[in-house]
């Protein structure tokens, strides 16, 4: 594919509603998360569910990053202050997460991949709105 071939692919792909960019690509950003959440609860202990998400959100954080840049919400600005910006909202994001996780895993389930699992859910609803409203509110595509 040309250069000129992929700029035009990514533009028709901009014009998608950000919404739907948003479900799919925090679909894959979310099953990576996953993903590295379930290896270290594997690899350290379900009875350290907290670091492990720690460690899942910290590793995350720049593939997150780059996706919602570049193929949700399609923005030119500056790299550094949006990754700044997007820290900010992963720290919400990580607390929301976290406290759902908690109280999951005490008064639901004690199965700490479910109880992932649907904390991972409720946190991208909370991360879209801070990334749409705050994180790449300007320099839109």
């Amino acid at each position: 594919m040309s250069k000129e071939a992929v700029l035009n692919l990514y533009n028709k792909w901009c014009l998608i509603p950000d919404k739907i960019r948003f479900l799919f690509i925090g679909g894959v950003n979310a099953a990576f998360s996953y993903i590295i959440f379930a290896i270290a609860v594997y690899l350290i202990g379900q009875e350290h569910y907290q670091i492990c998400v720690a460690l899942q959100w910290a590793i995350s954080s720049v593939f997150s990053f780059v996706n919602q840049k570049l193929f949700v919400f399609c923005t030119k600005g500056h790299w550094l202050r949006e990754y700044i910006k997007c820290c900010t909202t992963w720290v919400v994001s990580y607390a929301v997460n976290a406290i759902i996780l908690e109280i999951i895993v005490r008064y639901v389930t004690k199965n700490v991949y479910v109880g992932q699992f649907v904390s991972i859910l409720l946190a991208a609803v909370v991360t879209y709105v801070l990334f749409k409203y705050y994180a790449f509110r300007h320099n839109k595509h």
